[in-house]
C-alpha cells in the first residue's frame, strides 16, 4: 500500500463523446496526392546546382534508389503532423511502390491515422476543447485503440501490427487512407513508440499499462530487427520528430552494435521545419563516427518537402522503365 496521501484519479467517470460529433482541423478531402510517375521531371532535379542542401538531395535520392536495387531497408519514421497535413496518401503510394518497406510512429500517430480510417477527419481544436475539459475524449478513439492494444498483447503482436489489423479488417469508410492499414496488407512492418502519459488514450478507460508497455517494447525489438539490416545500404528518415523517434533510433543503433551486428554502411536524412539538436545529433551526426555512412539534414515544411521527395523517387522509377 502506497505511503502517498494522494490516490491515483482513475478514469472511472470519465465523460466522453462520439468522435463524429467533434469539430476538427483535417480532412481526407484536404490530403495530397501521389503524383503520376513522369521520367522528365528527372530534368529537374539535375537541374538543381551541386552546391549545400541541393547537392545532399541528390545524394539522397541515388542513396535510396541504390537502397532499394540492394534490396535494403527505407525506414520511415515520423510525428504525427505528417499526418495532420493530408500525406497519407503519398506515404501509401510509395509503400506500394517498393519506396518504404518499414515504418516507425510515436503514439501521437495511431491516434490520427486511426481518426482519419474511422471518420475521415481528425485534429480537434486543442485551446477550445480543453478550455472545457474535452480534449481528447472522443470515444471511440479512446475504445478501439486501447482494446486493439489489449488483444495485441494477448496474441503476441506489437503495437503497430494491432491497430494495423484492427482498421484494415474494420468496415471504417475511410480506412484506404491509413498508413497501418495499407501496411498491414502489404506486410510491411509498423513500430509504434510512447510514453505512458503522453496520448490521449491513456486517460480513457480501457487503457491498460501493462498491454501497451508490453506492444511498445516488443515494436522496440521489432524496430532494432529493421535497423539492424540497414547495413550494407539502407536508408533511414526521420520526418517531424524532433524528441521521441530520434531518441529511439540512437537506442536501437547502440543495441544492435552492443550484439555485435555490423552497422556502418548506411545513410540517413531528417526533414523538419527547423534544426532540432536531438534529431541532428541522433541520426545525423553520432552514428557516423568513422563510419561509412552519412546523414542529411532539410529543413521545410512537411507538405511541400515529403511531396516533392516522393516525386523525385517516383520519376526515378519512371526514368529506369
Amino acid at each position: 500500500m502506497s505511503k502517498y496521501k494522494y490516490e491515483p484519479l482513475w478514469p472511472k467517470d470519465l465523460k466522453t463523446y462520439p468522435l463524429k460529433s467533434r469539430k476538427s482541423k483535417v480532412s481526407q478531402k484536404n490530403f495530397g496526392k501521389p503524383f503520376k510517375s513522369d521520367p522528365s521531371f528527372w530534368k529537374f532535379i539535375d537541374s538543381l546546382p551541386d552546391i549545400l542542401a541541393a547537392k545532399d538531395f541528390k545524394t539522397l535520392l541515388h542513396s535510396i534508389r541504390n537502397a532499394r536495387k540492394k534490396e535494403k531497408p527505407i525506414i520511415v519514421s515520423m510525428g504525427a503532423h505528417v499526418i495532420k497535413v493530408g500525406l497519407n496518401p503519398l506515404l501509401i503510394d510509395l509503400m506500394q511502390r517498393g519506396w518504404i518497406n518499414g515504418l516507425a510512429l510515436n503514439g501521437a500517430g495511431i491516434i490520427h491515422d486511426f481518426e482519419i480510417a474511422f471518420s475521415g477527419k481528425t485534429s480537434e481544436e486543442v485551446k477550445s476543447q480543453i478550455a472545457q475539459g474535452d480534449f481528447g475524449m472522443a470515444r471511440e478513439t479512446g475504445e478501439f485503440l486501447n482494446k486493439a492494444i489489449h488483444s495485441g498483447s494477448q496474441i503476441g503482436i506489437g503495437m503497430g501490427e494491432s491497430i494495423g489489423k484492427l482498421i484494415h479488417d474494420s468496415d471504417f469508410p475511410y480506412k484506404k487512407w491509413s498508413l497501418l492499414s495499407s501496411a498491414f496488407e502489404l506486410n510491411i512492418p509498423v513500430t509504434v513508440h510512447v510514453g505512458v502519459g503522453t496520448d490521449i488514450i491513456h486517460f480513457h478507460p480501457h487503457a491498460e499499462g501493462s498491454s501497451i508497455g508490453k506492444t511498445s517494447l516488443q515494436d522496440f525489438f521489432l524496430f532494432c530487427s529493421l535497423i539492424k539490416n540497414l547495413e550494407g545500404g539502407g536508408i533511414y528518415i526521420n520526418i517531424g520528430s524532433a524528441v521521441v523517434l530520434p531518441e529511439v533510433f540512437l537506442k536501437a543503433v547502440s543495441y544492435v552494435r552492443n550484439r555485435g551486428g555490423r552497422l556502418e554502411n548506411f545513410h540517413t536524412a531528417v526533414f523538419d521545419f527547423n534544426t532540432h539538436y536531438r534529431p541532428l545529433q541522433n541520426i545525423v551526426q553520432r552514428p557516423f563516427k568513422d563510419k561509412k555512412g552519412k546523414g542529411f539534414y532539410f529543413i521545410g515544411h512537411h507538405e511541400i518537402m515529403i511531396p516533392l521527395l516522393a516525386a523525385c523517387l517516383k520519376s526515378i522509377s519512371g526514368r529506369e522503365k
